[in-house]
């Protein structure tokens, strides 16, 4: 990981927001700013924990394995997020691994100094709280989706939830570069299922692509594929 000059000015990011005001020199003085490439990671799932991740510019992919050669991606983390939480628990080591998928610029705080944190900031300690039940929320609910859910709609949410995240830009696009393998992923599915479905959509024209890009052209549409029974 390559040092950068500090970005974050103090004030913007979920940790300092919510830290308490006095506290801010101490994160100045314990902080680093690190700028990871596009493809780098910030820790490996089985890494011994060291610390946690705040991302104050560009995209990550939170992932797993799911056998030797696939991965799982289990949510994808934006400008705002953490990264790294999941090491806080019992076994003190990462369950996941979290890679830039552009160039990302990240807030690390080291573990102890960021446990200090907690116990003397009350509103990032909330914050972190309702995080992780949502966090817990969202796992439960892909590894529904995954036992019961056929890809089809598997494809179908995972783009919407992209959507949702992300915006489109001016034409309609995800204004995301997201590659056919990270949504294959991301849906738990293959890039060849991926790549039959997409075009299934498109011919549909519940979706149209454009090289890599994809628009989303009817939203309640992909929401049926869903959920049949709440349409």
């Amino acid at each position: 990981m390559k040092r950068k000059h500090p970005s974050c000015n103090l004030s913007d990011c979920i940790l300092c927001r919510l830290c308490l005001p006095d506290w801010i020199p101490a994160v100045e003085l314990n902080r680093k700013v690190i700028l990871l490439r596009k493809g780098q990671q910030a820790f490996t799932e089985g890494d011994v924990v060291k610390g946690i991740y705040f991302i104050y510019s560009g995209v990550m992919k939170v992932h797993q394995r799911w056998d030797q050669e696939k991965e799982l991606i289990v949510r994808f983390a934006r400008r705002g997020d953490m990264v790294g939480h999941l090491g806080l628990g019992k076994e003190a080591r990462y369950p996941v691994s979290a890679t830039a998928l552009e160039p990302t610029s990240v807030c690390y705080l080291e573990m102890p100094f960021f446990e200090s944190t907690l116990k003397v900031n009350p509103e990032l300690t909330y914050a972190l709280m309702r995080f992780l039940a949502n966090d817990l929320q969202e796992a439960h609910r892909a590894m529904r989706n995954l036992a019961h859910m056929p890809v089809k709609p598997r494809i179908a949410q995972a783009l919407l939830t992209l959507k949702n995240q992300f915006g489109t830009n001016e034409a309609g696009f995800l204004d995301f570069a997201i590659t056919r393998q990270d949504i294959a992923s991301f849906a738990g599915t293959t890039y060849e299922t991926l790549f039959k479905v997409l075009n299934e959509l498109n011919a549909g024209g519940l979706i149209q692509l454009d090289g890599r890009d994809i628009a989303i052209r009817d939203e309640v549409g992909l929401a049926t594929i869903v959920d049949p029974g709440d349409r």
